[in-house]
């Protein structure tokens, strides 16, 4: 308890984990605000009866429920975190975009503009995308939008393109005013959010015995295993050795200098699954727009792209490696660690230095890079097993679960950097181990 009775000792830590928790407060209340012209019953009742809120069960996580309520927050804040990928990757492409990340905050600043003029626009034709799939939505004799006129695109249109800049605005407040990034802890909070439904709807199987006691705890033991794997491998390093020769700096000498070059086990992070379920999203959406016919390529799609079926995990899976080993190659240079070390003296042992030492990093880096896709495969298919073979009604695991838990890491270390630079025990008290982030910072 000594972790939580000093944080109550630093008034800064206070302001700013109360402005925090009241942001992400603001965030949870306009996910139940549904947007104008929308008949709630309706829709409600036309998701019990099809196959879309399977469809869309993904980007209802990330949204907290926002998008099968289809409320003022029903894009999230996805197009955000679509737009700030997409200006990362144009990067390499752009010489422009390169030299404003290599200019430091008046660099950052601008591509921060363009970003957000990015996710304004990506946020606008998500919005048609939902208007097309709103207007052919119907419960029986109820259509979900009883006025689907121009007042209503229109409409839609500026309450959800403002909705998702309200909460990148909220996201860019926690991160100036309050603790961890914002942007990662909406999307924290949205998941979070639906973890008590889950557990009731879990215990509800239980009760009517669709779900016996062997089952439940085997699944209990193993959502403990997978987290605590998660985690591991989010930690884990692959520590490649260098050794630094002796040198003279006027009349001092200094001597050789041994020390390591850390290579994550995962570097891509959880981009790859973003990455692949944005790609899984645009199928999604025209299937939503045709769901309603009665074709048999629509009909079999939807069937397909349910998430608990084995095409779509199968394209799930392999647009994940490919993603994985993509971003990788572009936040990852070998060539440039090479030179790096060179220039400052350093080699690897063993390795002749310039080109033979690139080679042997991106050796390393590669299968490490397997190893880092191979994981991330297992823990975004594990929904559809728990889903689809277990019965388990919510949605655990997948990216879902990797941002809740790199988020949990990276807020505990914040905070405990907080106290620790005021001269406090850590979170964890004066003989716990000390939190570290996704970074290992």
């Amino acid at each position: 308890m000594s972790g939580w009775t000093n944080i109550g000792k630093i008034p800064e830590l206070q302001r700013r984990l109360l402005f925090t928790v009241a942001i992400l407060a603001v965030c949870r209340l306009g996910v139940h605000i549904p947007i104008p012209g929308i008949n709630s019953a309706a829709l409600k009742a036309m998701f019990e009866q099809s196959q879309s809120a399977g469809l869309f069960s993904m980007l209802n996580t990330f949204t907290g429920g926002g998008f099968l309520n289809m409320s003022v927050f029903a894009l999230g804040i996805m197009p955000y975190i679509t737009a700030s990928i997409i200006l990362q990757l144009l990067a390499v492409v752009f010489p422009y975009l390169e030299r404003l990340q290599k200019e430091g905050e008046v660099g950052r600043k601008k591509i921060t503009q363009y970003t957000r003029y990015l996710t304004i626009v990506l946020s606008a034709i998500q919005s048609v995308a939902i208007i097309g799939m709103l207007r052919g939505w119907s419960a029986g004799q109820m259509p979900v939008v009883p006025d689907p006129g121009i007042r209503f695109v229109v409409m839609t249109i500026i309450t959800l393109t403002a909705g998702t800049a309200l909460l990148m605005w909220l996201g860019e407040q926690i991160t100036e005013r309050g603790i961890s990034n914002g942007i990662s802890l909406i999307i924290f909070a949205g998941i979070v959010a639906r973890v008590p439904v889950g557990i009731y709807q879990t215990l509800s199987q239980y009760r009517t015995g669709e779900l016996d006691i062997i089952t439940l705890l085997l699944v209990g033991i193993g959502m403990v295993v997978v987290i605590g794997a998660i985690v591991y491998v989010e930690r884990a390093q692959r520590k490649i050795q260098v050794q630094y020769p002796a040198r003279t700096v006027g009349r001092k000498m200094y001597r050789g200098v041994k020390t390591h070059l850390p290579l994550k086990v995962n570097p891509a992070g959880v981009i790859p699954p973003i990455f692949a379920s944005s790609m899984l999203t645009f199928p999604a959406s025209i299937a939503g727009i045709f769901g309603e016919s009665d074709s048999n390529w629509a009909q079999w799609f939807s069937s397909s792209m349910s998430p608990v079926s084995w095409q779509y995990n199968t394209v799930y899976a392999i647009l994940i490696i490919f993603f994985t080993f993509f971003y990788t190659a572009v936040q990852i240079n070998p060539v440039d660690m090479a030179d790096n070390l060179k220039k400052h003296g350093g080699y690897i042992p063993g390795v002749r230095p310039g080109q033979n030492t690139a080679d042997f990093i991106d050796r390393i880096l590669t299968r490490i890079t397997v190893g880092g896709a191979l994981y991330m495969v297992a823990v975004c298919v594990l929904p559809a097993v728990l889903m689809g073979w277990v019965g388990i009604p919510f949605y655990f695991g997948g990216t879902g679960l990797l941002i809740v838990v790199g988020v949990a890491m990276d807020t505990a270390s914040q905070i405990e950097a907080h106290m620790i630079t005021r001269h406090y025990d850590g979170f964890l008290g004066p003989k716990g181990p000390k939190m570290k982030g996704r970074r290992g910072r």
